[in-house]
């Protein structure tokens, strides 16, 4: 490069860059969930040839308008989502905000806080009306929901509390260590949150999770001696069997473990083990299983460790470049600290890039997946796992003709077909 040729602004070239990952990325979303509404609408009209002696045309047509239902809701939440990353940053929202509560709270750790807890409030009162309309118009219409409104607003206003009471002396925490454990606070401020995620791990099922559900011992003394023969042979040890009253708040059916190292628990709901014999949970469970056979939950946990360690660090760069700032929409401050700001602003601009590499996930969360169904039918049997899959996805609405290319960018688990045929050992149908 010459002595006369200028050099690039960094700023307007992340200008350029955030937009231009905005915009691609909303098209693809866009295009991706248009794929998904034509071609389950397209296979609507016939149950694949494979399922056509265990699920019904009228559940089949059910899973479709519900799964088109869901697509076109998500079109609207991608839109709004968009439109409102826009105007926290490149149209100035975050900085707007800033300002405001610097001239009320003066610089400080009350400010900063005040600014997270307000970006907080103000986000989630954005995203209520969906929220309230994916749970009394979609959920409702198609059988799923069994909240009352009372509920509804108990759940939010506890959620509400519980995160306010975690979150804000842990953003104060971090905080702090933005601002005097110098250029290396993101590495402590990574060890602390890697600490704290552990922790929850262990305390979330003893006393988050009660506060949502209830939870009572198994009772059923011909299934709890099944499950426990089955985890004794799996070498899995359990601090307890639960059934969760998941039935207060919709129809949809589950299971799964919980909890970390010695307070690992098993929780059925309550809709699960009514729709399914006991040799299909046995199934369901053994799938289970298998994902701690393969230390697939060590190894999420290991690969978030090391992303968030990888995203402190790029934090800790940013958090210094006024370019960052100001390629966002933000005007840094000049003579308080910029820590919540640049806190905020990652948040806001990392999933516009991550999107991209989200495939990678998925793809990886459907190996897992396939890995476990194959460690279910050596411990039980294919057929009861496929009865116990069928049951579960005819339960839950589930289309069994997703669109490929929508299953591979998005789906942490694999499609009907696909997972049914491989348990079997058969190519999969074409659909």
């Amino acid at each position: 490069m010459s002595a006369s040729t200028p050099m690039p602004d960094p700023s307007f070239a992340l200008t350029l860059l955030f937009t231009a990952a905005l915009t691609l990325g909303l098209l693809i979303k866009f295009w991706l969930s248009a794929r998904q509404i034509r071609h389950v609408a397209s296979h609507r009209d016939a149950v694949p040839a494979a399922f056509a002696q265990t699920i019904s045309l009228t559940a089949h047509q059910k899973a479709a308008d519900y799964t088109i239902a869901k697509a076109r809701l998500g079109l609207l939440e991608m839109a709004l989502g968009a439109a409102v990353l826009l105007g926290w940053t490149l149209l100035g929202g975050l900085s707007t905000l800033n300002q405001l509560l610097l001239a009320w709270l003066g610089q400080g750790m009350g400010q900063q806080l005040g600014l997270l807890g307000a970006f907080v409030v103000i986000g989630g009162l954005i995203d209520l009306p969906l929220s309230w309309h994916q749970t009394f118009v979609l959920e409702q219409r198609f059988g799923f929901n069994k909240m009352t409104l009372r509920l509804w607003l108990a759940d939010l206003l506890k959620s509400s509390l519980i995160g306010a009471l975690i979150g804000l002396p842990i953003a104060a925490l971090i905080l702090w260590m933005m601002g005097a454990t110098g250029s290396l606070w993101w590495l402590w401020a990574w060890l602390f949150w890697m600490g704290f995620n552990l922790l929850l791990l262990v305390i979330y099922p003893t006393l988050i999770a009660p506060m949502f559900n209830k939870f009572v011992p198994l009772e059923d003394e011909t299934l709890k001696a099944r499950v426990t023969a089955l985890m004794q042979r799996c070498g899995f040890h359990a601090k307890g069997l639960f059934v969760m009253d998941g039935s207060k708040r919709s129809a949809h059916a589950n299971a799964y473990f919980t909890g970390f190292g010695a307070a690992k628990r098993v929780v059925f709901y309550d809709t699960l083990l009514s729709k399914l014999s006991a040799e299909e949970v046995d199934a369901v469970l053994a799938h289970e299983l298998g994902h701690f056979k393969h230390k697939h939950i060590i190894k999420r946990i290991v690969s978030m460790f090391a992303m968030s360690l990888v995203g402190f660090a790029l934090l800790g760069y940013l958090a210094q470049q006024s370019w960052f700032y100001t390629g966002l929409g933000v005007q840094p401050n000049l003579f308080a600290a910029n820590d919540a700001l640049a806190l905020l602003l990652f948040m806001l601009a990392m999933p516009v890039f991550s999107f991209f590499i989200a495939p990678l996930f998925a793809q990886l969360s459907r190996k897992h997946e396939f890995e476990a169904d194959a460690y279910a039918v050596g411990q039980t049997s294919a057929q009861d796992l496929s009865t116990a899959l069928l049951k579960l996805y005819e339960d839950n609405a589930s289309t069994l003709t997703p669109d490929p290319l929508y299953v591979r960018f998005y789906y942490s688990h694999p499609g009907a077909s696909e997972r049914l045929s491989r348990m079997h050992g058969i190519a999969p149908a074409s659909v």
